[in-house]
């Protein structure tokens, strides 16, 4: 039961029953306290009323009413004193003995709303027995004014009694208008989130069964429309799936294919080799064209079977020298000062990183092979530069070059995969495959610049981030 509780006050139906309570007790409160001071006011009226009616009886009477009568009338009337003002004469009518002082006088005729709830509050605070005089106006204008005394202990009790049922009535009222629109939420809101919410858990059991796609039924404009977004979402996303799968089997196929291939073309590549001693002289000078082409293709194969695996490991983070890194990628592609292309790093401090060198040296590389390829179509002499500097939450690393720039076509779909290769004949995996590893540090790989004076790339890896695997996304 304990635990059912909090359980209950933590669902939307728990906490819309409270708040209807609340507000609907909000609501009798803020009507109680106007009917206490209006039952205040009219009990005191009816006070005058009877006290009028036994003063008329004494004038009447004249001076035949006894002491014995007297007192009978007051006591009726329950005041201790009557007092009636008719042209300009104040006249005690009826009295007795009064057991203590007057310690209040109430004037109904002038009392507005504020006052009367101001007394009433008074009334209910103040539980010491006081003896008040009231003074209001007489009915059927049997004069200027009429005034009693009486003891407050009475109207007060009185009071208590009234505001207690006016309580208990609002309570019920409160608790039946709670039940019934618990009941009504349960039926028109509730009862459809939980419909919708099935749907979702049965869907993501059975992505790809189409029956476990939600069927809008509701009436309520608002579920409907969630119901149909939530069914083309669905929709949507069985498609994705579906077709997610025929392309993984597609994958699965070419690299099948792809490794079958490598190694006929090795073979190829084999026999091409030695055809360039070839007594032919037509095929000596056609085989070093066969033997690109072959290489060119072996490549191609490779580099699809390493994007098929997908096997990208989580960067394994460390501090080095990235001037040294740089300078050990431009060795291991030839570019010497001095030679047609020529390569430069800029980084004349120590610039120490924190980064799995072994994935940027993979990055710089084939930033830089690029760059010497555009460079090498040309026929024209140019330069590559690599530079870097530290900000304060992350380490910047430009690769420039002076060539032609990209094509258009490979600007748009430069980092997706088999989208079209930055240079004739590449299928756009270098760039993918280095995004990737930039994405696993928690950076990023982006075109700053590509025009007719070259191109530039910037590789952004933030100082405070922790590795991010790849592998487990999406």
């Amino acid at each position: 039961m304990a635990q059912f509780r909090p359980r209950f006050l933590n669902t939307l139906s728990g906490r819309l029953l409270l708040l209807t309570i609340g507000f609907v007790m909000l609501a009798e409160v803020l009507i109680f306290v106007p009917s206490i001071a209006r039952f205040r006011a009219d009990f005191l009226t009816m006070r005058l009323e009877k006290a009028q009616i036994a003063s008329l009886a004494q004038l009447a009477a004249e001076d035949m009413v006894t002491p014995e009568l007297e007192a009978e009338l007051l006591s009726n009337a329950e005041v201790y004193n009557v007092v009636l003002r008719r042209d300009e004469v104040r006249q005690l009518v009826l009295s007795s003995t009064i057991p203590s002082p007057i310690t209040e006088t109430y004037d109904l005729r002038a009392a507005g709303p504020w006052e009367l709830i101001r007394d009433a509050i008074r009334c209910l605070a103040d539980a010491n027995p006081q003896i008040i005089r009231v003074i209001g106006e007489p009915v059927q204008q049997a004069g200027l004014l009429i005034e009693i005394t009486l003891d407050q202990v009475p109207l007060r009790n009185a009071m208590i009694d009234y505001g207690l049922r006016i309580l208990t009535l609002s309570a019920l009222i409160s608790l039946v208008t709670a039940f019934l629109l618990f009941f009504a939420a349960q039926r028109l809101i509730v009862g459809p989130i939980r419909r919708v919410s099935r749907h979702m858990k049965a869907y993501a059991d059975a992505p790809e069964d189409a029956r476990m796609v939600i069927a809008p039924t509701s009436r309520v404009a608002e579920l409907r429309a969630t119901e149909e977004a939530m069914e083309s979402m669905q929709l949507q996303l069985t498609g994705s799936l579906r077709q997610k799968q025929r392309l993984a089997q597609l994958g699965g196929a070419v690299a099948k294919i792809s490794h079958d291939l490598r190694n006929i073309l090795t073979t190829a590549q084999l026999f091409a080799d030695r055809m360039e001693n070839s007594a032919d002289p037509v095929v000596a000078k056609a085989s070093p064209k066969l033997v690109g082409s072959i290489t060119r293709a072996i490549s191609l194969c490779e580099s699809t079977l390493t994007f098929g695996k997908a096997e990208e490991a989580a960067p394994t983070l460390r501090l080095f020298d990235l001037a040294s890194l740089a300078r050990d990628v431009v060795e291991a592609e030839a570019l010497t000062v001095g030679g047609e292309i020529e390569c430069l790093v800029d980084i004349t401090e120590p610039t120490i990183i924190r980064a799995d060198s072994e994935q940027l040296y993979r990055v710089l590389s084939n930033l830089i092979r690029n760059a010497k390829q555009a460079l090498e179509a040309t026929k024209m002499p140019g330069t590559i530069e690599v530079s870097a500097r530290s900000t304060a939450t992350e380490w910047q690393i430009r690769v420039g070059d002076t060539g032609p720039g990209l094509p258009m076509r490979a600007r748009e779909h430069l980092f997706e995969a088999f989208q079209g290769g930055a240079r004739k004949g590449g299928m756009g995996l270098g760039l993918a495959i280095s995004a990737e590893l930039i994405r696993g540090h928690g950076g990023q790989l982006e075109l700053v610049r590509s025009d007719s004076d070259g191109s530039e790339f910037l590789i952004r890896l933030p100082k405070d981030a922790e590795p991010v695997d790849d592998t487990k996304l999406g």
